[in-house]
């Protein structure tokens, strides 16, 4: 596999996980290019198997973003709380925008442990075993954080499905 074609393949769902464990857009899309840019320098080196080399790029990523945290570079977003005062009138459930906010919000409020887990299942479509890889953990270990992920944000969501 090519890295253009894995960065075609793996780019979209790349930024979908670093924003979903809470990188504000643009610094998702910048820390996805120098994830490929560090491949693109590696690619001598490289095996040509698309797990490994998504694995790669997830770590690689995950590494960067951990970096510019550290650095200060952007702020993790974190769901905002408003005043009674100042919020808009009640907003309806069956409203797409409200329901992605409430997802958000809910996602942000997961332990970091389960939101990198669950992200990485549900958001990047990586199997188990291959998270368990990335995570340097069992599989049950995976398993178990996902299935405590989707219980959590079952809690956190029930009266949307009243």
């Amino acid at each position: 596999m090519t890295i253009e074609a894995l960065y075609t393949d793996l780019a979209p769902k790349l930024t979908n996980y670093l924003v979903a464990n809470g990188t504000p857009y643009h610094a998702a899309c910048d820390l996805v290019q120098e994830t490929f840019l560090k491949l693109w320098k590696m690619r001598d080196d490289l095996q040509d198997d698309p797990h490994a080399l998504s694995g790669l790029a997830y770590t690689i990523a995950r590494n960067l973003r951990t970096d510019a945290l550290r650095r200060g570079k952007f702020v993790v977003y974190e769901a905002e709380l408003r005043d009674e005062d100042t919020q808009d009138p009640a907003p309806s459930p069956s409203d797409a925008a409200y329901l992605r906010a409430r997802i958000r919000a809910a996602f942000t409020q997961l332990p970091p442990l389960l939101r990198d887990t669950y992200a990485l299942f549900q958001i990047a479509e990586l199997p188990v075993r291959e998270i368990a890889r990335l995570t340097h953990v069992t599989e049950a270990l995976v398993k178990v954080r996902i299935f405590r992920a989707k219980e959590r944000l079952r809690l956190l969501l029930k009266d949307l499905a009243e």
